[in-house]
């Protein structure tokens, strides 16, 4: 082995040190959470898994989620030019307010950041003012009476609701926030006139989302590669690579970037014309209870991007791909429309099934 010269460093020990340094300043709680947030992204890109960090800092892995991203709102925030008083704000307090910023575009996530300092908002208050601004953003033409304000998107989003909702009390109250949130005059204006009318404006139902939960090993596939038609060679079968798959779906992947999925031939899969599957947590879901989160498959048709109201899309939002229900059609362009939701099979005990004695028994 050749001898590095006397100044010289490792790279790899040098970059073992600066881990280290990072793990020990996160241990000690030293920084701001901010730099918490930079340091956990920069250990996690060295190969650190968030159980790891959580072993060597006591930073769970939830926690680590949630202050990675919202440093990286809040490093949009800096560059969108924030005023100093909400940067500073920021700076030493509310990664669980940020994090809920996280699906607006950069200029949405700084005007919403001004609107939730100014008017002391939570994290729940903040994920609301966030929802309004982005369906606010999804209408073709702006509401009558209301600006691109957030504080107008929020206000309208009241206005809507309110309409919808013939209980008085909770009615009042709606008009009530409207009010706090409205920017323009004529916002103000447009909520003030509920005050009077008390017509109810039924609400669209959403769609039931299309999911579906495998249920027998039989609809579980098994994926085998090809090794060819004979006449093959010892070289040909030992250069078929082995297959491992992931759970809880049985997804494969082969050298690169490209992997395969096996689902049932259900037939509306079977109808697509170009189906794509993702994979996402269930949390990413719109309408849906957060009580129980859970891994799954959602497939979406690419060729159907003509708008209806009764089936949900996929859309870009801050560069990502998210899921939505559009009660009118939205101005924005549809990258294909889902049209199955699976979730994995329920296995009471796994490592029972594993074992065929003991079923058969």
């Amino acid at each position: 082995m050749t001898d590095l010269p006397p100044n010289a460093q490792n790279p790899e020990n040098t970059a073992s040190d600066v881990a280290q340094e990072l793990l020990r300043k996160l241990r000690q709680k030293q920084g701001n959470w901010v730099e918490w947030g930079y340091a956990i992204a920069s250990l996690q890109k060295t190969g650190y898994n968030p159980q790891e960090i959580f072993e060597a800092t006591g930073f769970e892995p939830i926690q680590q989620n949630q202050v990675i991203v919202g440093s990286q709102v809040y490093n949009s925030l800096e560059k969108s030019g924030v005023s100093e008083a909400v940067q500073s704000h920021y700076t030493t307090r509310g990664s669980d307010v940020l994090y809920e910023l996280r699906l607006l575009t950069q200029e949405e996530r700084a005007a919403a950041a001004e609107l939730i300092f100014i008017h002391k908002l939570d994290a729940d208050e903040a994920r609301e003012v966030a929802k309004a601004i982005k369906e606010f953003s999804y209408l073709r033409t702006l509401p009558e009476g209301f600006s691109s304000h957030p504080g107008d998107a929020v206000a309208h989003q009241a206005w809507k609701l309110a309409r919808q909702n013939s209980d008085l009390q909770e009615r009042s109250r709606l008009i009530a926030k409207g009010l706090r949130f409205a920017h323009t005059p004529t916002a103000r204006k447009q909520i003030e006139q509920l005050l009077t009318d008390f017509t109810t404006v039924p609400k669209r139902p959403a769609p039931i989302l299309p999911f579906y939960r495998l249920e027998s090993e039989e609809q579980l596939p098994r994926i085998v590669p090809v090794v060819g038609e004979l006449p093959l060679s010892p070289q040909d079968l030992q250069a078929v690579p082995v297959i491992t798959e992931i759970e809880p779906f049985r997804m494969v992947k082969f050298a690169g970037e490209q992997a395969w999925l096996s689902l049932p031939g259900w037939q509306v899969l079977l109808a697509a014309e170009d189906p794509v599957a993702i994979l996402a947590s269930s949390d990413r879901l719109p309408n849906q209870n957060q009580s129980r989160i859970e891994s799954v498959v959602v497939v979406v048709d690419r060729a159907q991007r003509q708008w209806d109201a009764s089936n949900y899309f996929v859309v870009e939002n801050a560069g990502e791909l998210d899921f939505q229900w559009f009660e009118t059609e939205p101005e924005i362009p549809l990258l294909g429309r889902i049209i199955i939701i699976v979730r994995a099979k329920k296995i009471l005990d796994e490592e029972i099934t594993k074992d065929s004695w003991q079923i058969d028994e």
